[in-house]
């Protein structure tokens, strides 16, 4: 049974995490489709993704019994080997949606725990559920967050929070996770609400959606230099060809702007 669905329509990728039946915990097969529908995107036309999980819960991140077996051996040529550019494939589960050209909105409802959690916080936005659980919760089965959580928390949370997530793995609620920057804004709809975010993104200059989707990653990491450069050779992509001139038009003449 496939565990993960894309449909593209109105320009936007919907991606709905389809084990509901198990609160969409990860084993191997759904960790293979996860990455699978995020190369199938990589390439796509499409706008904008609306990243789901049906069921209960978003994501309550790795399904332990399926992952206990890999315990029983060494798992150090697994972890260690890059096979997907700089990430092993745990990591490549939730930075594929990040490397993703066009941007990424993650609906999150009932739990967002460890894996679940790290697939979240690759996306650009998280819409979240008032009522919504998250955790970082590697370190109550005596482990870490490997799924790319240490390149994408740092961004997000204050040092000293962090920390306190990590050490403890408790469960924090959305309201917190709002107030600590680890979501994005509440909604009792999540998924209504991302819908309404990647339409409105959807009806923008493709081109410049991307270039700022592009831009904003290298001057999270980047250097002053680096970045300034960087905004002054996309910004002159976009400066006076077609798309930038429709755009221009249709706020001329207040209508929505038309692109291929």
């Amino acid at each position: 049974m496939a565990r993960v669905s894309v449909t593209i329509e109105n320009h936007i990728a919907h991606v709905t995490l389809t084990r509901g039946d198990k609160m969409n915990a990860l084993d191997p097969e759904m960790v293979d489709e996860i990455i699978a529908a995020g190369h199938s995107l990589l390439d796509s036309p499409a706008r904008a993704v609306v990243l789901s999980g049906e069921g209960k819960s978003f994501c309550a991140g790795l399904d332990v019994a399926s992952f206990a077996q890999m315990g029983l051996q060494d798992p150090t040529d697994w972890l260690m080997t890059r096979s997907h550019q700089d990430a092993n494939e745990m990591q490549e589960m939730a930075l594929v949606w990040r490397r993703l050209p066009m941007p990424v909105i993650a609906a999150l409802h009932g739990v967002a725990f460890g894996g679940g959690l790290q697939l979240a916080l690759a996306a650009d936005m998280r819409i979240c559920a008032p009522d919504a659980r998250l955790s970082i919760m590697e370190m109550k089965w005596g482990l870490l967050p490997d799924m790319g959580g240490m390149v994408l928390l740092p961004r997000l949370l204050r040092s000293d929070v962090l920390r306190r997530l990590t050490y403890t793995a408790e469960e924090i609620s959305a309201l917190q996770a709002l107030d600590w920057g680890l979501v994005t804004e509440l909604d009792d709809d999540p998924l209504e609400r991302a819908q309404a975010l990647a339409t409105k993104i959807a009806g923008q200059s493709p081109r410049a959606i991307r270039a700022a989707k592009a831009l904003i990653e290298r001057a999270e990491t980047a250097g002053r230099e680096e970045v300034l450069i960087e905004e002054s050779r996309l910004q002159a992509s976009l400066l006076g060809k077609p798309e930038q001139m429709e755009v221009v038009a249709a706020q001329m003449q207040k209508r929505a702007p038309k692109f291929d």
